[in-house]
């Protein structure tokens, strides 16, 4: 390959060129530098590179804005994580061509990312604190190892400023924000005031944390209810209390406290007034370390219980084209205020008139991330990476353009007649949907065992399609197709919000999963089969099997082989009975 090399260039932005399809001379084509489609001279030329047939480019034919020498890039990342977001960045790893480094606790010893990866190193028991929150076991392993890099994923030490510190004493790159942005926007509080100072809108509130129980019945007086308490350190829902009355406070209070300790290891709570009914959107954003800072628009997720998110789509149905624009802006403001590097999200809420208010910022990737690659086409994992490399983005603002419509849905193994309680054990039976549009980002297999130890999410299940109503109709064939048998999990539920009427006309809000609750619950119940009748079926289906398998008997004069080698159909009945019904 190394002859090659001085005249041809093989991309490194894909594994090995071998998306890279080769066009006849002088045609349109995506520059897989810029990503822009480009008229350009490709000519018909192969290289052969360990048994693969490689299609490169003359040099002399890229744009001439495209850059040709790589800079400095990883050769070995650690993924400080697990389930489905490992795996996620391993894949975009090796099309890069980059090593990658599993972790696992006693609890993931056959978890697919560490199947996946380069090597996989344990680092303790199956409790998160003694596993991927070991900040100190994490570092040393990647010391030992030989990795260059470091990517945190999202949850877990994802947001963690004395992670990005310990790598950066180590001389491994942190593959995200810079340590103090972690600080300055993980703190609610320094982020309401970094986000006043920028001319950002925030939501009504105060500017300090609360004092005691009594300062907080005060203040929510002077504020006026309804009120939320929100943890300082705090996201995700935890430590947090809406609060209507005055009664409720001094309970609240001490809750969200408690909760956020636990939680987050600061007890600092502050207060602000609750918008009713408001949306959840939220925009992607990307700054490199030369300070060049774009979004690539919004995602709705709207569609939350208990403050997390269960279905998220983009672009949102609530925007209008000039409000999207003006809060685009706004996000780049927001970052550019704290000096972003790296890929995050602003958050806002919405309310019915349009106004927009800052909520938080995520300084990390977010789960519902694949709707914005969907619908802008960009591989947000790579370009951390590109960014954490040093290299500039390849992207002005005029290039981000939303191209249709996704829909990402959360698959979760959890009860949702059992108050969403978590479901782990076995996986006996695994069908996942597949076609035109159609993406899943999941982490189980057959036989393995779902642990009780970590977050119930399994699976992101994601659509792409030209409009929202045929995103729609595709994620609900998609939720039909999949099966997961052994476990308990929430595909119907899921499925049960697509049909509801205010979803379908996109005429919905954060209080959309309470409003339609008994509508959500009736729809289960006469479309999708109880636990009980599921398990009557099931026998029902193994009696019909059985007696089809004796006829076949019968009819073969007492041997089945011969009946079976002699009709295909036959044996790809047996087979479905093996791996369908008796679930092996």
């Amino acid at each position: 390959m190394s002859s090659l090399q001085e005249t041809f260039y093989v991309p490194a932005r894909i594994h090995y060129g071998l998306s890279l399809h080769a066009h006849l001379i002088g045609c349109s084509s995506t520059c897989f530098y810029c990503g822009k489609l480009r008229w350009m001279s490709v000519q018909r030329m192969f290289a052969h590179h360990q048994g693969f047939v490689l299609p490169v480019w003359n040099q002399s034919d890229l744009p001439p804005s495209c850059s040709t020498k790589s800079t400095h890039m990883f050769k070995k990342v650690v993924i400080a994580n697990r389930g489905e977001i490992a795996v996620r960045i391993i894949r975009s790893c090796r099309e890069m061509g980059i090593g990658t480094v599993a972790l696992y606790s006693d609890a993931d010893r056959m978890a697919k990312h560490v199947l996946l990866a380069d090597e996989a190193y344990h680092i303790g028991a199956a409790s998160s604190q003694e596993s991927y929150l070991n900040v100190e076991k994490i570092i040393a392993v990647a010391r030992a190892c030989g990795a260059d890099a470091l990517h945190p994923g999202y949850g877990f030490l994802s947001e963690n400023s004395h992670l990005a510190r310990m790598c950066e004493s180590a001389g491994i790159a942190f593959i995200g924000p810079r340590a103090e942005t972690i600080e300055q926007m993980g703190d609610k509080i320094a982020a309401r005031e970094a986000m006043i100072a920028a001319g950002v809108p925030v939501v009504p509130g105060i500017e300090r944390q609360l004092d005691s129980a009594a300062d907080a019945e005060s203040l929510c007086q002077q504020i006026g209810f309804p009120v939320i308490l929100k943890a300082a350190a705090g996201g995700g829902g935890k430590g947090m209390r809406l609060i209507r009355t005055l009664e409720e406070v001094r309970s609240a209070y001490e809750t969200a406290r408690s909760e956020a300790l636990a939680s987050f290891g600061d007890a600092t709570v502050y207060i602000e007034k609750y918008i009713e009914e408001p949306h959840h959107i939220e925009f992607q954003i990307l700054g490199d370390k030369q300070g060049n800072i774009i979004h690539l628009y919004d995602r709705e997720c709207s569609i939350q219980r208990r403050h997390q998110k269960v279905i998220e789509e983009s672009p949102s149905p609530f925007l209008t084209d000039e409000l999207r624009q003006r809060m685009g802006a706004t996000a780049v403001a927001a970052a550019k205020a704290v000096g972003y590097v790296g890929a995050g999200t602003i958050e806002f809420l919405v309310d019915r008139q349009g106004n927009y208010y800052f909520l938080e910022m995520n300084t990390r990737l977010q789960v519902e991330h694949p709707v914005t690659e969907e619908v802008i086409g960009l591989d947000l994992v790579k370009e951390q990476i590109f960014i954490a490399a040093g290299q500039p983005l390849q992207y002005k603002q005029t290039d981000i353009v939303q191209r249709g419509h996704a829909i990402e849905c959360r698959v979760c193994a959890e009860d949702p007649e059992n108050n969403f309680m978590p479901a782990p054990g076995v996986v006996c039976q695994l069908t996942e949907p597949n076609g035109l549009g159609i993406r899943i980002d999941g982490y189980i297999y057959e036989g393995y065992e779902i642990p009780i130890w970590y977050d119930p999410m399994i699976s992101k299940l994601i659509v792409h399609a030209v409009k929202r109503e045929y995103a729609i109709e595709r994620m609900c064939r998609a939720l039909d197709e999949y099966k997961i048998t052994g476990v308990t999990t929430n595909i119907a539920y899921l499925n049960a919000i697509l049909h509801m009427p205010d979803f379908v006309n996109g005429d919905y809000n954060t209080a959309f999963l309470e409003q339609n609750g008994e509508a959500i619950a009736d729809y289960c119940c006469t479309n999708h089969p109880s636990d009980e009748q599921a398990e009557e079926l099931e026998d029902l289906a193994l009696i019909a099997a059985h007696i089809d398998y004796l006829n076949l008997l019968e009819k073969s004069g007492g041997s089945s082989t011969s009946s079976t080698s002699a009709d295909p159909s036959n044996r790809w009945r047996e087979f479905g009975k093996r791996k369908g019904v008796l679930g092996i």
